[in-house]
């Protein structure tokens, strides 16, 4: 064999490192391959120097590398079927690893199938039982053969050895294969041969061909043509009705005239036999014994089963039998209570009598046994009515109340009249369903709610609440407002309630100075039908906050003037200035006022008390003093923080009423503190002034000069301009002053008043005073002043001097005052400023 075989070697392909080679299997040691170094384009003579090894995964090594020549030959022989089993396509890889460079070959090794293999079967032989009754045409499937080589060389065909009664056909499976099947041709007949031998020959496909045998053996099986018979048609037997599990009944018995499995007999319950008798008793298939399993039901005392008996031939013939069981009845079954119909929830308010469950009582046993009585506790509002036979109809017999009670067990007790008794008990649940029967009902009569003013909106106040026994709808309570007025104004106006949890909150600002109490309905509702309802009033009480600074009622102002005073000038110590009122719309000690005064014009000469807010002189008045006076006034409540409100008095120190009131809006202010621009414009103002001064020296100088040159000794100025410049001097009564001072007081313009100390020279026409003397001036007597014999000297911002000169010369152009000369011009001007102011000179 391996002399007929050929070494076939075949190099496929050699592409990018890859070389694929044929060979066939069973190829003997050493046969050559090919030669890997030419294959690959390799030097054959650096294979040892590089390292050349061939590596693979299969557990052997089938080939080898002559180092020198690089020829590839066989290590070992291949059984392909060994190594690949059925795989149609057998491949053998290895990896051919140089080094230096290191380089890595693959090798394909495809291993071609020879027929090396006989067509064998999985058994030694094979057994068909064919009945003798079967018509020609009958098929028998034969088994397949099994052959490991692949292609033509597996199996091709089969032949079965000659026989007159049987012959072989070949079928077709839905993937392709074959398959052989034994055809029978001829009728059988066992009395005359019992078994038949045949031999199946598979065959494949090599060259040359190889084949397997197996025997086929066919035994021809006897037909069953007699049926058991029983020894009697019909069995008696009786039991009781307790009878445990197990009990026999009765033993039947049949035969059968056949062989062998025709003539085996099994036994068992007809179909016609009810299911509930076939799980009372059971019968052994064997010996024909019929026992009780399990309790017994009964429901009639004559139990009547049907008992088949069927060989174990092919075609099983049968008989049956009919058994009787009488079952002698004991008092083994309680009475079994039905709820046929319960009504449950019912409501509270069903009147008595009302149906709410109708119970069916059965008990299984027969006679007394079976007869039942039935009761549920007294203690409970139902009772148990007789209906129909065998029902109960459970009604009420008292009032129901959800409230007290939302449910009942009902416990029904059956007893039968068996010896000894058997009880049941069933219990019911009985619910009540609520009916809305309950209002809502608030914890207290009143609410009082506390609330401090200016409330954001939306503040939450707060929370009644209304319990509802009922349930579900009926105990589900909602609030609202009853509709009523709040101080002239809608309640929604002021509050707001939560319909769900009766949540009240505040829709408006309260303001305690407008609305410090009131009271409103808020009504609980349930959302049962009819609803019914409750009310409850709830007190509101609005508690004051500090919101209103304290309001000046006395004195008081018109367009942001300063309200005024008049004192008289000579008041004495403790003089009732005047007396600040003012009122606090808030309440308590958020209305306590306290007077403070906070800014006076002359700290030491007035005083506020506290409490009163009476203001009052501290000393007498003196002529010194200013005639005109500010005081600031601040009235501070007690609240928390404290509010306040100022209100500024002007004092005028006058002893008559003026006609019109002087300016008080810088009066008596405190002269602003210096700054870096009012240095400077000082420093101007000084600068320029030192100029004018040198230059009115200059022209006094120069005056003074030409004054010399003139002659006159009676007056300062010409009898004309004397009368030009006249002044009229009212003298006030009793008047005592110097011989040459008075004080001039202008009084044109209440808002400007001016206070001048003169010294008074007596000029033409002015003989009713003596000359150098004004103390002695009569009442209401004036006193003529040439104008231009003024000297007016600015002593205080509200204080000027006027100076009348006696016994000294006065120039035509000039008049000299205390070293100095001014020019008619400016006398002029001073003059006519007195006239435009209307001063009048008082005597003092």
């Amino acid at each position: 064999m391996r002399g007929y075989l050929m070494v076939f070697c075949l190099i496929c392909c050699t592409a990018n490192g890859q070389v694929v080679y044929s060979i066939a299997e069973e190829t003997e040691s050493g046969a050559s391959v090919g030669n890997i170094a030419k294959d690959l384009g390799i030097d054959a003579a650096t294979l040892s120097a590089r390292k050349f090894r061939m590596i693979t995964s299969s557990s052997k090594q089938y080939f080898n590398i002559n180092a020198s020549t690089g020829a590839l030959s066989v290590n070992e022989p291949i059984d392909r079927e060994q190594l690949c089993e059925l795989k149609s396509a057998c491949l053998l890889n290895y990896e051919l690893v140089l080094e230096n460079p290191l380089e890595l070959y693959r090798m394909e090794f495809k291993v071609l199938d020879i027929n090396d293999n006989s067509p064998s079967f999985p058994l030694s032989e094979y057994h068909i039982n064919v009945p003798e009754f079967l018509s020609p045409g009958a098929r028998f499937t034969l088994p397949n053969a099994q052959d490991l080589d692949e292609g033509t060389n597996s199996v091709q065909n089969y032949t079965l050895s000659p026989d007159e009664h049987f012959h072989l056909e070949m079928q077709t499976r839905g993937d392709g294969s074959k398959y052989p099947e034994l055809v029978l041709k001829k009728a059988l007949d066992r009395e005359q041969q019992a078994t038949h031998r045949l031999v199946l020959t598979a065959k494949d496909g090599g060259n040359p061909p190889k084949s397997g045998d197996v025997p086929v053996i066919v035994t021809v099986l006897d037909t069953n043509d007699n049926a058991p018979e029983f020894e009697h048609s019909v069995y008696k037997a009786s039991i009781l009705e307790n009878s445990p599990s197990g009990t026999l009944v009765v033993q039947v018995h049949a035969t059968d005239l056949d062989e062998g499995p025709n003539g085996e007999v099994r036994y068992s319950f007809s179909n016609t036999t009810s299911a509930d008798l076939q799980r009372m008793f059971l019968i052994h298939p064997h010996t024909g014994e019929v026992t009780v399993n399990g309790a017994l039901a009964v429901q009639r005392p004559l139990l009547e089963m049907l008992i088949e008996a069927r060989d174990n031939g092919a075609f099983g013939m049968s008989s049956t039998a009919k058994l009787l069981v009488e079952v002698t009845d004991v008092n083994n079954h309680g009475p079994e209570i039905t709820i046929t119909s319960l009504s449950s929830p019912i409501p509270e308010d069903a009147v008595p009598g009302t149906v709410i469950a109708l119970l069916s009582i059965m008990d299984k046993d027969p006679g007394e046994n079976g007869k039942v009585t039935c009761q549920i506790p007294d203690n409970l509002p139902f009772q148990l009515k007789p209906s129909l036979e065998n029902y109960y109809s459970l009604v009420t017999s008292g009032l129901l109340d959800r409230e007290l009670i939302s449910g009942y067990n009902v416990t029904i007790t059956a007893t039968d009249l068996g010896s000894p008794p058997i009880t049941t008990q069933k219990t019911l649940w009985v619910q009540i369903s609520d009916v809305n029967d309950n209002a809502p009902v608030f914890s207290a009569d009143t609410f009082d709610v506390f609330v401090e003013e200016n409330n954001p909106l939306g503040a939450f106040l707060y929370q009644i609440s209304a319990s509802d026994p009922d349930m579900g709808e009926n105990g589900r309570v909602t609030y609202t407002l009853r509709n009523s007025t709040v101080a002239g104004s809608a309640l929604a106006s002021f509050l707001s309630v939560s319909l769900a949890n009766g949540s009240i909150y505040a829709t408006r600002a309260f303001d305690f100075e407008q609305l410090r109490n009131f009271s409103f309905q808020v009504e609980a509702k349930d959302s049962g039908s009819p609803a019914l309802s409750a009310a409850i009033t709830v007190n509101v009480y609005i508690s004051d906050q500090n919101d209103n600074a304290p309001a000046i009622l006395y004195p008081t102002s018109q367009n942001g003037s300063v309200a005024v005073e008049v004192v008289p000038r000579l008041a004495d110590e403790d003089y009732l200035v005047t007396k600040v009122v003012a009122d606090d719309e808030d309440n308590a000690q958020n209305a306590w006022l306290s007077y403070h005064l906070a800014h006076s014009s002359d700290s030491t000469l007035f005083r506020l008390a506290p409490h009163s807010g009476e203001l009052r002189t501290t000393r007498s008045m003196r002529s010194t003093d200013f005639l005109k006076h500010k005081v600031v006034v601040v009235v501070r409540d007690h609240g928390d923080p404290p509010l306040s409100s100022t209100v500024t008095v002007g004092i005028l120190l006058a002893d008559t009423l003026p006609q019109a009131l002087p300016d008080f809006d810088d009066s008596g202010e405190p002269p602003p503190l210096l700054n870096a621009t009012n240095i400077y414009l000082i420093v101007s103002l000084a600068c320029v002034s030192c100029i004018f001064a040198a230059f009115l020296l200059f022209l006094a100088i120069v005056r003074l000069c030409r004054c010399q040159t003139c002659c006159c000794s009676s007056c300062c100025c010409p009898a004309d301009d004397y009368k030009k410049y006249c002044y009229s001097v009212h003298m006030l009564p009793s008047s005592h002053l110097p011989p040459d001072m008075l004080e001039v007081t202008g009084v044109g313009k209440l808002t400007h008043t001016y206070l001048y100390r003169a010294s008074v020279g007596l000029g033409p026409g002015n003989g009713n005073v003596p000359n150098g003397d004004a103390g002695n001036v009569p009442s209401g007597s004036r006193l003529q002043v040439p104008g231009p014999c003024i000297q007016v000297q600015q002593v205080q911002s509200d204080r000027l001097s006027a100076v009348l000169v006696e016994r000294i010369s006065y120039f035509d152009h000039g008049v000299g005052l205390q070293g100095g000369y001014v020019s008619r011009a400016d006398l002029l001007g001073v003059a006519v400023s007195l006239v435009r102011d209307s001063v009048h000179l008082y005597a003092k």
